[in-house]
């Protein structure tokens, strides 16, 4: 390296080793960012401007070298040969041109390695070329470990400057290759000019052919003009580039900020550009993100592999925002040219209003949308799951079945935003109850369950339908306008009662219906002997759904006749079921079950239109009496549809006259007192059916009006046998004397029944002695004509 040193700075003139560096360095930069041009460039113009390049950087290796040769001062007469000096120039340029082919290549694996490594034989072969070139009057010996060292040197740093060089982004990439390309040539060919020594020797002459230094500078500054000629070229197109570049970086910025959707652009794993939507997603400056590691917003590595890795797959993951969290998005890849170069475009989509649906609609799915709680699916997961777990462990769970009493009768009473209410209070108190791993669901309508796993006591089942029919109560006691809230609870337990969830409900419906059956607002077991019972009673009640159409609904007419003359003032219709298969069904075995089931309205409008038909076509005048229940008494349609039920049929009001029991007032007064207002604007008759028996009250004739007040046939049947039955009889006929009300006594079966009544002076009666019930043909001569016997006359003489 002294040797190099020595040649440098003793040898040479140091003014001229400057600007041979600095034309280099020209040559060089010229040369870089001509390559640059080079690879955006395709067909015939890729090979034109390869051409340019190879020219620009062979003329600032050849210049280089001959400005350096210019300011070497060996002291003895010297020459260049001609024909050498020019061979020297076109290897510079050829071997160039092939390096830089080689460095662009997409085939080759360290292309760029490798096209460096031949610009630097290039390099070496223009150096010995134009060294074998120069006359001198003297022989040149070579130091073989030099020369060995200039062409190692000339080729790795070299190989160095294109890697370098080539590297898109920054344009401090292009600075670093065009530096070490100008290390390049200088290294070698310091290195190469320390390598020689020219020892004098008379005996050789420098040729007259052999090109004079002034000749040569001539030449090299015609070598350095071309050079700064494709220098200003190459600005040119650097900046016509550039321009371009930003253009389009521009337009491409303008559509992506235009997009709901977040945008990258990724060289690799790096982020080149973003567009503003991603990056108020992820919570930075659109500057900041630029160059930036796709993995500082996407930290799931796998995803990323695969997303760089594939084109037009739809990809799931979370997205990690500058705050902290993490989003949920959907991504995109597409290959896309950006600056010239292959990128890769990443849409990225915010799916958290998605998921937010997904979930919502996953939720409604599974749970009632009034209520909250789980639905009948969500249950019959839950319980099928449980009872695989039950099964495995050997454990039991509990079944509990709930539906609320007279439900219906506050939709109808107070509307459906009642009802709903009503309902939501139920699941509140019902979850006040329950702990975390019991199960609440809403089947539909009024009917709820329970399900009570991990069962130790079936007797704790029991104690949690006590605490819910508890909390029931407590909540009628807080509402400010009477609570209507009552429940009854079936319980089944698994496996003593069943060992398959379709068997377990129907085990706890069973007991839940005997559970009403047997008072309401309680709780009852599942019992093997129910189930008998509970499915005749689903078959009567399916039969029945169907009787009306089969025509199997028969009305009985039974006389209501005047004590004092045994006139027939009118008839009570009856409704009897002849059933096709089981014969005859007393009316208090399905009455009840049409009340609990709701088909007493079709039933009840089909006597009621029935009755006043048969009424109409009479010759005489006469009452016709229907028994009206608390269903149909508080339907909001009831008096509407009386009224409807008159004018089809022509039958007078005042020949209707409707039978209330006590029983139907007291759940709403307030709603029955309207409807019965209603009804006596029509001008129908309104009778207090029972009197005597359930909730009577003297406070109920005062509030209602009534028409006539029925006593029940309980009292009169034993009224000539107990005194107290006497006493009560008595009381009622004084009541109706004093409130101006007649008073009809039901169940007469007897002479001394009848004979008592009569002494009272009871103004009507009814029952077997005065009257069976029969088909309406039987009375036919009742109703066409007056006739009969005095009834006080003949009860004497049967006396």
């Amino acid at each position: 390296m002294l040797k190099v040193y020595t040649c440098i700075v003793q040898e040479h003139d140091l003014r001229l080793v400057v600007l041979a560096a600095f034309v280099c360095l020209l040559a060089s930069f010229t040369a870089i960012d001509l390559v640059h041009h080079v690879r955006r460039s395709a067909g015939s113009m890729r090979k034109i401007w390869l051409g340019v390049a190879a020219t620009a950087s062979g003329f600032g290796i050849w210049a280089t070298h001959f400005i350096a040769m210019l300011a070497f001062e060996p002291g003895i007469p010297s020459g260049y040969n001609i024909t050498l000096t020019l061979l020297s120039l076109l290897a510079a340029i050829a071997l160039t041109g092939i390096g830089l082919n080689v460095a662009l290549s997409s085939k080759l694996t360290g292309a760029a390695w490798l096209g460096g490594a031949v610009v630097g034989g290039g390099i070496a072969a223009m150096h010995y070329t134009g060294m074998a070139a120069f006359e001198v009057q003297g022989i040149i010996v070579w130091d073989p470990v030099l020369v060995v060292v200039s062409i190692v040197a000339g080729a790795l740093i070299g190989a160095a400057a294109t890697r370098v060089g080539l590297i898109d982004g920054h344009r401090k990439w292009k600075v670093y290759g065009a530096l070490l390309l100008t290390a390049a040539i200088c290294s070698h060919h310091f290195t190469a000019m320390g390598a020689a020594s020219i020892i004098p020797d008379p005996r050789y002459t420098v040729p007259e052919t052999a090109i004079p230094t002034g000749w040569l500078a001539a030449a090299v500054a015609l070598a350095s003009l071309v050079i700064l000629l494709l220098a200003c070229c190459g600005l040119a197109l650097d900046i016509r580039d550039r321009r371009k570049m930003e253009q389009e970086a521009d337009r491409m910025r303008g559509l992506a900020n235009a997009a709901v959707e977040g945008l990258l652009v990724c060289d690799g794993a790096r982020i080149a550009t973003a567009n503003r939507s991603f990056a108020n997603m992820a919570g930075v400056s659109e500057q900041d993100i630029s160059g930036t590691l796709l993995s500082a917003f996407l930290p799931d590595e796998s995803m990323r592999a695969k997303l760089l890795g594939q084109s037009g797959e739809l990809i799931e993951t979370m997205l990690r925002p500058a705050e902290g969290g993490m989003i949920p998005v959907e991504l995109v890849g597409h290959p896309v040219s950006f600056a010239g170069q292959p990128h890769q475009a990443i849409a990225v989509r915010d799916v958290r209003a998605r998921k937010k649906a997904e979930a919502d609609l996953h939720h409604l799915a599974q749970h009632d949308a009034l209520t909250g709680v789980p639905n009948r699916r969500s249950f019959n997961n839950r319980l099928d799951r449980e009872i695989t777990l039950a099964a495995t462990t050997g454990g039991k769970l509990a079944l509990l079945c709930l539906d609320l009493d007279r439900f219906k009768e506050v939709n109808d009473l107070f509307g459906h935003a009642a009802g709903d209410k009503l309902l939501q209070s139920v699941v509140r108190c019902i979850g006040a109850v329950l702990n975390g791993d019991q199960m609440l669901a809403r089947l539909g309508g009024d009917e709820f369950a329970v399900i009570v796993p991990g069962l130790h006591d079936p007797a704790a089942a029991g104690r949690i339908a006590e605490r819910i029919i508890d909390a029931f109560r407590a909540e009628n006691e807080d509402a400010a306008s009477g609570g209507m809230m009552s429940t009854s609870v079936g319980i089944a337990i698994y496996p003593d009662d069943a060992l398959d969830s379709e068997s377990l409900m129907s085990h706890a419906d069973t007991a839940l219906y005997r559970a009403k059956v047997e008072g309401r607002g309680t709780y009852r077991f599942f019992e093997a002997a129910m189930g008998a019972e509970v499915k005749e009673r689903r078959l009567i009640e399916h039969d029945l759904l169907h009787a009306v159409s089969r025509g199997e609904l028969r009305l009985a007419y039974q006389p209501q006749k005047q004590l004092t003359s045994g006139a027939v003032i009118g008839f009570e219709a009856l409704l009897r079921w002849q059933h096709a298969t089981r014969g005859v069904i007393s009316p208090d075995a399905f009455i009840p079950i049409a009340e609990e089931s709701g088909l007493i309205l079709q039933i009840g409008e089909w006597v009621l239109r029935t009755a006043c038909r048969e009424a109409a076509t009479w010759q005489r005048p006469l009452v016709m009496a229907v028994n009206v229940s608390a269903v149909q008494l508080h339907s909001a349609q009831f008096a509407q549809l009386v009224h409807e039920v008159l004018f089809q049929t022509g039958l007078s009001p005042k020949r209707l006259e409707l039978e209330i029991t006590e029983t139907a007032l007291i759940r709403d007064k307030n709603r029955a007192l309207a409807t019965l207002r209603q009804l006596k604007s029509l001008g129908v008759r309104i009778a207090m059916d029972d009197f005597g028996t359930g909730y009577s009250s003297l406070s109920n004739l005062r509030a209602f009006p009534f028409d006539k007040i029925k006593i029940d046939a309980s009292f009169i049947r034993s009224v000539d046998t107990s005194d107290e039955a006497a006493a009560i009889v008595r009381a009622v006929l004084g009541l109706g004397r004093g409130l101006g009300l007649p008073v009809l006594a039901e169940g007469v079966e007897t002479a001394g029944e009848l004979a008592f009544l009569a002494a009272e002076l009871c103004h009507e009666g009814q029952g077997y002695l005065l009257g069976r019930p029969c088909p309406i043909e039987s009375y036919e001569a009742l109703v066409a004509a007056s006739g009969g016997k005095p009834v006080a006359a003949a009860a004497r003489r049967s006396a």
